[in-house]
């Protein structure tokens, strides 16, 4: 007889047609009946299912009749009254919730586990069950004591892609007694369908936080009444650097050639135009698929991070032109209520809206703000004074795909000309989350790769930024520690020799699996988006901790391994900083407005703000790019200008120019990666000698013509490879070169010999830096490689990872 499932309990809010189709018409779909949420936090927490951030997804077979099953043992004979079944769904896309779900179906138990004798528990086989879309679906069991479950599927829905046809589950729960014995227990699977590495998903514990979608948790607000702001003692110039040097002023006037290059304005505005009812320009190309399909605004979003950063240090007229005829449309689009996104406001949880598209543009007219434009602020203003007060709150951490990543534009919006304290209070109220603090506090690793939302992803690290901004709004300590726990975390696990973020946003990254090689499309390493929010994290603890000279190394290693790595000359930005094979997964077309181009163009236009740091009492000088920065300090107006040739040549000299003797502290820089102390002088005499890994500090009156002069060690460094793309029987090593990650080209899967010695460091000695080429290297025994910089590699083939082989396995 086919039963009927019974407490239908609605996830609401994952897709179009869910939670946002129920709010236009003023009901909420699925109202809870039962069972309620666990009391983690302050607060409430309806029980609306959400899920863990992936769910148990079959192989595909071409049958819909294929019979395939999935078996949990409990371990003991279990008196049996429930079995829940967990819908799962796609948050990537629209109309996906229930994908996989069986069409038909039985559950079976027994008393071992080939089921030789069963008893049928459930039957759904006489006709097709409905798609439950976001419903968790309870069935009642007569009376059973059984060890194993099985649910077999006997017909099944098409997969999530539409081809082919797969079994997809989030959980299942099995009550008895009033509680799920099924948690933790161990699943098997038919061998046919078996996705053995996620068949775990299926029996997972409860969620933190409980399984619900609402969070709305007013006891975490602080009020402002008692914040304790924790004052930067650094800050990132806006304005005044102008660079001298040769690297990053080519990256910045290739960038302004990429941003001119790719969308016209009305191709940018005609979303925003559609949204607002006003039509488009006719005869544009088509939209992107997905980049502008699914997150409308995000084009405009990528051109205003890009441009307005580079308007800060670069006057460039066509740019700025642009740059203010997209605002003005933007502001056309306005409506009475201050909404700017160009998305409807109804269609908020589609896709990554609520967070990523709303964050690229928050981003892009912050920038643009700073870079003089007047509409920008108020633009953003009226924009947050609509959303912090907008119904979708207490949904969109859960009920949104990747809710979290958009938490860091309210906290910049916060610290702008224009924010209000609302700003970071709704953030406290419908996103913190105090078991995730406590448990990055705790360096637990779970809480990185297994992060329990839709997927674990390089985009966490927005989340680290909007924390930490939290600590400096409130001065709550809590947040400092935690977010102290996160950089140790992704430094110690998920960062390559080199800097790029290992860790991407599909496939398994498990701590220290450092992958190399793809695990299949897209499941590749080193996005460039992970880096820049790398950069933006780090550049917010130099700033609070400046004399913690790690800080600083991280960004350098960034910029120069990452950001200048995939940057293909003004054409476009690679997706994967890939460290074996070939450089190559540019979007094709070019200018696909992918992640990593919007945050690509956002470094290199703020490449200049991260060579000085400002302070009330003088300056930091972080990075050795060739520049000059002018900044109003007590007693005048000073002027720093820096010469040399870094990274091609080691010497540095900085010239003080003062509108009048001026007492300052000049802080310099010595690198964690120098070989040995750096001695410093000041107009020709010995004036300190530092340590690697710190600042020298000098502190005098400081006279026009006062110099400067330093030389910088570098020397070369190797690097074992420790993550499970082993070469079996041989270790794998990377070679840096100050902060400079060095790439064989001539071969991805080269051998080293070393000569000589039975060191794997012997190799070192067999590199001799080319005369005519600065920076590259040329290998004794090997005449058909050379190193050279990775950030210089286009089309060759070359490995960051060799085999080197001293004959005997010694470090």
């Amino acid at each position: 007889m086919s039963q009927q499932p019974w407490l239908p309990f609605n996830r609401r809010g994952f897709l179009k047609t869910g939670f946002a189709a129920a709010w236009r018409d003023g009901t909420a779909a699925g109202d809870v009946q039962t069972t309620p949420a666990l009391p983690s936090q302050a607060g409430r927490m309806a029980f609306s299912p959400a899920t863990w951030y992936r769910p148990y997804i079959s192989k595909m077979v071409r049958d819909p009749g294929a019979l395939c099953w999935v078996q949990i043992d409990l371990g003991m004979a279990r008196e049996i009254q429930a079995v829940r079944l967990y819908p799962a769904f796609h948050l990537g896309g629209k109309n996906m919730s229930g994908f996989g779900f069986p069409v038909r179906f039985r559950i079976e138990g027994g008393a071992g586990a080939s089921l030789s004798h069963p008893t049928l528990l459930v039957d759904s086989t006489a006709a097709d069950s409905p798609n439950p879309a976001d419903r968790i679906q309870q069935y009642p069991v007569p009376s059973a004591r059984v060890r194993y479950i099985r649910l077999t599927a006997t017909r099944l829905r098409p997969s999530r892609d539409g081809i082919g046809y797969s079994l997809a589950l989030s959980k299942i729960e099995v009550v008895s007694e009033g509680r799920d014995v099924a948690a933790g227990c161990p699943v098997t699977a038919d061998p046919v369908s078996a996705q053995p590495a996620d068949l775990a998903q299926l029996t997972r514990a409860p969620r933190p936080m409980g399984e619900g979608i609402i969070t709305d948790n007013p006891g975490n607000v602080t009020p402002a009444g008692e914040w304790k702001p924790a004052e930067y003692r650094a800050s990132a110039p806006l304005t005044g650097v102008t660079l001298t040097g040769k690297l990053f002023r080519a990256a910045m006037e290739k960038n302004i050639g990429y941003l001119l290059g790719a969308f016209s304005i009305d191709e940018m505005l005609r979303p925003f135009r559609q949204r607002a009812g006003k039509p488009a320009q006719s005869g544009l190309r088509p939209p992107v698929p997905f980049w502008d399909t699914e997150l409308p605004g995000s084009s405009a979003g990528r051109f205003l991070m890009g441009a307005a950063g580079t308007l800060r240090w670069i006057e460039h007229a066509h740019l700025r032109r642009a740059l203010n005829e997209l605002i003005d449309g933007i502001e056309d689009c306005r409506a009475p209520n201050g909404y700017i996104m160009a998305y409807p406001e109804e269609e908020i949880f589609d896709s990554e809206r609520a967070a990523y598209t709303r964050a690229w543009l928050t981003h892009g007219l912050i920038e643009a703000g700073y870079t003089g434009n007047p509409k920008a602020f108020a633009l953003l203003r009226g924009y947050y004074d609509w959303y912090d007060s907008c119904p979708y709150l207490p949904k969109l951490l859960r009920g949104a795909a990747q809710g979290v990543q958009g938490m860091v534009a309210n906290t910049r919006m916060y610290f702008t000309p224009a924010g209000k304290r609302e700003d970071i209070q709704v953030l406290q109220r419908y996103f913190q989350e105090n078991y995730w603090l406590a448990g990055l506090a705790a360096r637990n690793t779970d809480l990185i790769w297994q992060y329990p939302y839709d997927r674990p992803h390089n985009y966490l690290i927005t989340v680290f930024e909007a924390y930490l901004d939290l600590y400096r709004a409130t001065g709550d300590h809590r947040y400092l520690k935690a977010m102290q726990g996160a950089w140790d975390l992704f430094h110690g696990n998920w960062e390559h020799t080199g800097g790029s973020i290992a860790i991407t946003e599909f496939g398994q990254f498990p701590p220290k699996s450092y992958r190399l090689e793809a695990q299949e499309p897209f499941c590749e390493t080193g996005e460039t988006c992970g880096s820049v929010f790398w950069v933006k994290f780090n550049q917010r603890f130099q700033s609070l901790f400046p004399d913690r000279e790690k800080y600083t190394a991280e960004i350098e290693k960034s910029i120069y391994n990452v950001g200048l790595a995939n940057q293909v000359m003004s054409y476009g930005i690679i997706y994967h900083a890939r460290l074996v094979g070939r450089k190559g997964d540019l979007p094709v077309p070019l200018c696909t407005n992918s992640c990593c181009e919007g945050q690509g163009t956002r470094l290199l236009g703020s490449l200049p703000e991260y060579i000085y740091s400002l302070a009330a009492d003088g300056i930091w000088v972080n990075l050795y790019e060739p520049s000059t920065i002018q900044w109003n300090h007590p007693g005048g107006r000073m002027t720093l200008a820096m010469t040399g040739g870094f990274p091609f040549d080691p010497d540095v000299t900085l010239k003080v120019s003062a509108q009048s003797p001026a007492p300052a502290r000049i802080r310099v820089r010595v690198p964690g990666w120098a070989a040995r102390p750096v001695a410093i002088s000041v107009n020709g005499t010995p004036e300190i000698t530092a340590q690697p890994g710190t600042y020298a500090v000098l502190d005098r009156r400081w006279v026009s013509g006062d110099a400067i002069t330093f030389t910088l060690p570098m020397e070369l460094r190797l690097a074992r490879y420790g993550g499970i793309d082993k070469v079996e029987g041989h270790e794998r090593f990377a070679i840096e070169y100050g902060p400079v990650l060095l790439a064989l080209v001539g071969s991805d899967n080269a051998m080293l010999k070393v000569r000589g010695s039975r060191e794997y460091t012997g190799i070192l000695r067999q590199l001799k830096p080319d005369p005519d080429r600065p920076l590259q290297f040329t290998i004794d025994g090997h005449p058909e490689y050379r190193y050279k910089p990775y950030w210089q590699v286009l089309s060759e083939a070359f490995t960051c990872y060799p085999v080197i082989d001293c004959g005997e396995i010694r470090a």
